[in-house]
């Protein structure tokens, strides 16, 4: 009968979750490997790992496994003698307990678990190595927040639970959550899902935090707690009474990493703070440096901190970053110390240098390859946390002038990148300050973007037409070019078809006159698009294509990808659908190499649109389906309504107008729900040709249904197929057992009598559209087609 194994190792207190892959790894390194060290920051669970290690490689180890627990010993003389004493062994007169100890493990294999190195990390050091040159078949397996830097040792980063991708409870972080909540007490259904995913990514996915968070659930709810998370130190605070005291609570686990380091690696920990997402070594050089800290030592400490898990990096060591729990707490010890202020002031500063580069060499400077471009959006878009960061502070510190500045020059932002929505939400937030000691010009620059991305509001039109006089003293050729482009856009939308083509001369002749091939574009696409409206096809055509041809020379994606589209647009007004549909084909890899999702899905949305009106319908459903994903994933409402009318056009030329009328509702619905009324000329004529071939009653049963389903059931019902059953005759309600409310019955009375929509609205001083929701909602309860249907209705049940 095979021993046991021989150990030390207590038995778990609860289920161990995740890791699995981890697991087998470190078990088939340790078979090749004498010193393997868990680092990690605290409550990272490295304890957790090395026991589950331990216990799986127990069998393996004749010798046994000896965990050796250092936490509660502060004494560096004493690593040894606990050792000893787990192992049993006893110090012998005229020899050092170390070679006691050694001639201990030195026959067979035994694992030896050193646990919490960190505080005591240069005695572990050179304990380990002293016991692995003497005893061959001994191997370690150290726990540690920064590693023993001897000979052999592999280093393993232990991460944190994997986070959720979506709403996925398989996740390791949601996993360990829903699994000590119900340890607590607490079962949460599938309702609460959402809030679990968002406080696990709140929380970083740390194991620690999410077991002190789920000890909460007995109090609150996991979205109570989520809501809770800014003030996470002071939230969680309930762990086990048999824990560590440091992992008793999520403050104490990272103090006791800070007080670990040096003055000037917390100096460095609490400047780093300022940086909301990842940052590189030169942006850390520029944000950082300054007494205590020369520039010289900074990448010494910056390596010191990673040795010691509070800054994780990359396998290449280029770009590092804070968890959001260690940020939160530098960033409180930085206002503690009272450099908050002047730290964010540089942080800011230096982001505006950053970005003002990076848009000379994405946009401005002439003759660059692409490849220099793109490089110069990426990294623009890699800061874009920090771009919010330093404009939160702008804006907080009434720094207008810096704040406009970021705001002009941050392509992650402006509409290259999609969607100028948030761009034109900071705006307005620095525009409501202070404005004393601001450039005019620079004012008036703002309001040319608010005009162009809040639809063009008169006053915000007058505002940039004083933007454009205020910058030909500013002596900015390019934004002033910039300006005359947003404006062509945004008097095309006020139907100010002659002033938007006099801008888009001016934009065209100045950045002609300096060679400026990206407002050449910009200016020729204006020019383009008066003619469309115009009505000089031709015109436009020929403009079209010059600006496509200055859109390739300047080399952005995002410039040509304009152009095409522009010239598909010139081709649907004229009929040739193949055309249109090869110039939204043309912009699609342009946009995929932007990553570019709002723009790209809507160029797919109008190729699915032209696919099923030229019957392509396994084309069109492709593409619909693409694009309702890129937007969903973007949470972008337009995009998904503009795929419900896409859907619509889809099932109509399918020969399904019922589907067609559903999908359209949905979208009429999130529309209106968004403050939306473009497209309603399509949709009406949608509905008029339903109810010629449906009869009014369908068509306005099939609209309420519509206008009730979510988006997601109305796409899905055209994207599967899906066919409504044919309508059956209506058989009436008994009187007796009416479903409807008192006011749809007050309606159905009055049209007994013959009434229209208007003559009910005003006898009962109520909209016209109300009335005709009313009629709608009777229509589906009364499963009825018709008006004439609910007055014989309402007359049988006054009789009776």
């Amino acid at each position: 009968m095979r021993a046991a194994p021989r150990h030390n190792l207590p038995a778990e207190p609860n289920s161990f979750v995740g890791r699995e892959r981890d697991v087998g790894e470190l078990c088939r390194l340790l078979g090749g490997t004498r010193l393997v060290t868990l680092c990690g920051v605290g409550g990272i669970g490295k304890t957790r790992l090395a026991l589950r290690v331990a216990a799986r490689s127990a069998p393996a180890r004749p010798e046994g496994v000896w965990l050796v627990e250092l936490a509660r010993i502060d004494r560096p003389e004493l690593v040894v003698q606990e050792i000893a004493r787990v192992l049993g062994v006893r110090e012998e007169r005229g020899r050092p307990l170390f070679g006691t100890v050694a001639a201990r493990l030195r026959d067979g294999s035994c694992l030896l678990v050193l646990d919490n190195c960190e505080h005591l990390i240069d005695e572990c050091a050179q304990v380990a190595a002293a016991l692995l040159a003497s005893c061959g078949a001994l191997a370690i397996l150290a726990t540690s927040r920064e590693p023993l830097r001897i000979a052999g040792e592999l280093v393993w980063r232990v991460p944190p639970l994997d986070l959720p991708r979506g709403e996925d409870d398989g996740a390791e972080s949601v996993r360990l959550f829903m699994d000590r909540a119900a340890a607590a007490g607490t079962r949460l259904g599938a309702g609460a899902l959402p809030d679990v995913v968002r406080l696990c990514r709140a929380l970083d996915g740390l194991p620690l935090a999410l077991e002190l968070a789920a000890a909460r659930t007995s109090l609150l709810s996991p979205g109570q707690i989520a809501d809770r998370v800014h003030d996470r130190f002071s939230l969680l605070t309930t762990g086990e009474r048999t824990a560590p005291a440091r992992q008793r609570t999520l403050l104490a686990a990272v103090e006791w990493s800070y007080g670990l380091l040096s003055d000037r690696e917390q100096v460095l920990l609490r400047r780093l703070s300022v940086f909301a997402g990842p940052f590189d070594l030169d942006l850390a050089e520029q944000v950082c440096t300054g007494p205590p800290i020369a520039g010289a030592e900074l990448v010494d400490l910056l390596g010191a901190l990673v040795d010691k898990s509070l800054v994780l990096c990359d396998e290449e060591r280029r770009h590092y970053r804070l968890l959001d729990t260690i940020r939160h707490y530098a960033a409180e010890r930085l206002r503690e110390a009272g450099e908050r202020d002047a730290l964010r002031e540089r942080h800011l500063s230096v982001l505006c240098e950053l970005q003002e580069r990076y848009f000379a060499t994405e946009l401005v400077e002439p003759a660059l390859p692409w490849r220099r471009r793109l490089e110069a959006l990426t990294r623009s878009r890699g800061l874009l946390d920090d771009q919010r960061a330093a404009l939160g502070w702008a804006a907080e510190s009434g720094d207008v002038t810096r704040g406009l500045r970021l705001c002009s020059t941050s392509t992650g932002l402006l509409p290259v990148s999609g969607n100028p929505t948030e761009i034109v939400g900071w705006i307005e937030r620095l525009v409501a300050r202070d404005l004393t000691g601001v450039m005019p010009e620079r004012v008036a620059q703002a309001d040319g973007f608010l005009a162009y991305g809040l639809e063009a509001r008169d006053e915000l039109g007058r505002s940039l037409e004083y933007a454009l006089r205020s910058l030909e003293g500013l002596g900015d050729d390019f934004q002033r070019c910039v300006m005359h482009s947003l404006l062509v856009m945004v008097l095309l939308r006020m139907g100010r078809a002659g002033e938007a083509a006099y801008h888009a001369e001016r934009g065209l002749a100045l950045a002609t006159a300096t060679g400026d091939t990206w407002n050449q574009a910009a200016g020729l696409a204006g020019l383009s698009a008066v003619a469309l409206v115009r009505g000089r096809l031709r015109e436009a055509q020929r403009h079209g294509e010059e600006a496509l041809a200055r859109a390739r020379e300047h080399g952005h994606r995002w410039m040509m990808a304009r152009a095409a589209t522009q010239l598909a647009e010139l081709a649907e007004a004229r009929g040739d659908l193949v055309t249109a549909m090869a110039h939204y084909e043309l912009a699609v890899p342009w946009l995929r190499e932007l990553a570019g999702a709002v723009e790209l899905a809507r160029v797919l949305a109008r190729i699915g649109r032209v696919a099923a009106l030229l019957y392509e319908f396994a084309t069109a459903r492709e593409r619909l389906a693409a694009s309702l994903e890129l937007s969903r994933r973007a949470g972008q409402r337009q995009g998904v309504a503009r795929c419900l009318v896409g859907l619509s056009v889809l099932a109509e030329n399918e020969g399904d107008l019922e589907g067609a009328v559903l999908a359209a509702a949905a979208a009429a619905a999130l529309r209106e729900s968004i403050g939306q009324r473009s497209g309603a000329t399509r949709i009406e004529e949608l509905r008029a040709r339903a109810r010629a071939k449906l009869g009014e009653g369908r068509t306005t049963a099939l609209w309420a249904r519509g206008g009730r389903m979510s988006p997601d059931d109305a796409a899905r019902h055209v994207l599967e197929g899906e066919r409504l059953p044919a309508a059956e005759p209506a058989v009436p309600v008994p009187a007796a057992h009416s479903p409807l409310t008192a006011r749809e019955r007050e309606i159905a009375t009055l049209l007994t009598g013959g009434l229209s929509n208007r003559a009910i609205a005003e006898e009962l001083v109520i909209s016209p559209a109300t009335v005709a929701r009313h009629i709608a909602n009777i229509m589906e309860k009364l499963g009825y087609t018709s008006r004439a249907q609910i007055a014989v209705w309402a007359a049988e049940r006054t009789s009776a």
